[in-house]
């Protein structure tokens, strides 16, 4: 396949979605491009959070993660589903009745400027290393199947990409990503649909359902307490990874509260929620069926399972599949960068440099929100420049980790507004966000050694919940005593 044919489908792909933005973009405000003046569709933003929920992490990582974890996966997916529903009965009927622009400012309400700035911090470091690696795992892939034959080196291919998502971003903000990212959902589902309906009609598999039961692989439940992969673990921890990545999360909940009134954003937020499910169950059957047919065709399995789906599209599918999954891919990266910058760039310049509060005027704001949205742009840069380098392994497993230690204290400070009456010392908030997640990273290191074999897995984000829980707890309770 042309790697020149290939290039040209992603630059009219951009010109597309630059087309959406001008069109969305057009007489917004600065506080439309953080709000979307509160219009947007349910409906619309439902189905465009499934991209932004998958992204290129679920696109490439979990059908080549079946090989070795089988459709476990799914336990964590059940866990998903009820921590969506808790979002949406807890969670956004309190930021409605708010009215906030920025979800932090609930901390600066219930605990201080402190907890606040805290929170929001810590938003910006999970987020943007959460947006990196998720970008880094597509440009990859883009990469090795379309640029390197051209002999454009990955820096450039970064650069170009990343000021493509500026420009069609810079004006519209939350207007225009509610509509991109629901054309790029289209796009992915329409690369997963056909590659299984592709596989599928394979003479090698026309007995496909017979040879999915006999294969090992669609095990969904783990009953050893050990294992890190022990269902109870697995679906606590997703729910709890809900609760956390979209209920505490700006970019996710920017969306939510640009629709016009709390029933139906708790609408979206639950009807997303199934469908949601649905497609993670179609990526896991796609998985077992890309190990059937590789083995069906006597392949070469890739070194890394994230490589899978990218060597079965661009070398056995035909090309018309192949054009596809590059769409779907290209689609799989814009939902992870559009909505986390746009995001970033408003909890920088609403919690961090308070641009509603300093009396500026339009223009200024202006000036302010775009040069943050260059700066973290340029923070994305580097960033995704770091996972090329460091070349790390399975990037779903890995983008979990990082959330268990960075999204913690976001759970613990919220759990603790939500459930206590007392007030912590502000001035030692801080620390103990700080100190949870070094202590969260000391247990699970020791935690075979400590606990009889225990491994901890993805609950890692409940332990370090718990421990800034308890840490807010204790310095409460030196303030009374004071």
């Amino acid at each position: 396949m042309s790697s020149t044919l290939l290039l040209s489908i992603v630059l009219a792909y951009f010109l597309l979605l630059l087309g959406i933005a001008w069109y969305t973009g057009r007489g917004t405000s600065g506080h439309a491009f953080f709000t979307g003046d509160r219009k947007s569709l349910w409906w619309v933003v439902a189905f465009g959070m499934i991209g932004t929920s998958l992204s290129g992490v679920t696109f490439i990582s979990v059908p080549g993660w079946v090989k070795s974890n089988h459709w476990s996966y799914l336990q964590v997916v059940v866990g998903y589903v009820i921590g969506y529903w808790v979002v949406a009965g807890v969670l956004l009927p309190l930021y409605y009745r708010m009215q906030l622009t920025s979800i932090y400012g609930y901390l600066r309400h219930r605990f201080g400027m402190h907890s606040y700035r805290t929170g929001a911090s810590f938003f910006l470091l999970s987020r943007t290393l959460g947006a990196t690696i998720r970008i880094y795992l597509v440009l990859n892939v883009l990469q090795l199947a379309v640029v390197q034959e051209l002999g454009i080196p990955f820096w450039v291919t970064t650069a170009i990409i990343l000021l493509m998502i500026v420009l069609y971003t810079f004006q519209g903000g939350v207007k225009t990503i509610v509509w991109t990212d629901t054309l790029q959902t289209l796009f992915m589902l329409a690369a997963l649909v056909g590659a299984v309906v592709y596989i599928v009609q394979q003479p090698g598999l026309a007995d496909w359902t017979t040879q999915l039961g006999t294969s090992g692989m669609t095990t969904v439940w783990n009953f050893d307490w050990r294992s890190d992969g022990f269902f109870l673990k697995q679906v606590l921890s997703g729910a709890f990874i809900t609760i956390a990545m979209t209920g505490l999360d700006q970019e996710m909940m920017q969306k939510n509260l640009s629709v016009r009134n709390v029933g139906d954003a708790q609408k979206n937020m639950r009807v997303f929620s199934v469908i949601l499910l649905g497609v993670n169950m179609l990526f896991l059957l796609l998985g077992t069926l890309l190990y059937l047919y590789a083995d069906h065709l006597a392949l070469t399995l890739p070194a890394k399972s994230d490589d899978l789906f990218p060597m079965m599209a661009l070398e056995v599918f035909p090309p018309w599949l192949g054009l596809l999954f590059i769409i779907g891919l290209i689609s799989a990266l814009f939902p992870s960068a559009d909505g986390a910058l746009t995001a970033l760039t408003a909890s920088t310049c609403i919690d961090l440099i308070g641009l509603g509060e300093r009396g500026w005027d339009e223009a200024r704001q202006t000036r302010v929100r775009k040069t943050v949205h260059l700066s973290i742009a340029v923070v994305f840069f580097g960033c995704v420049m770091y996972f090329h380098w460091l070349q790390s392994g399975t990037v779903l497993k890995t983008l979990l980790d990082i959330a268990g230690y960075t999204y913690g204290p976001l759970l613990g400070l919220y759990a603790y507004g939500l459930l206590m009456k007392e007030h912590p010392q502000e001035r030692w908030v801080p620390v103990v966000c700080v100190l949870a997640p070094v202590l969260t990273f000391v247990i699970k290191t020791w935690s075979p050694e400590l606990l009889f074999g225990y491994q901890m897995g993805f609950e890692t984000l409940i332990v370090n919940g718990l421990l800034t829980f308890v840490g807010l707890r204790v310095i409460s309770r030196s303030a009374q005593a004071a």
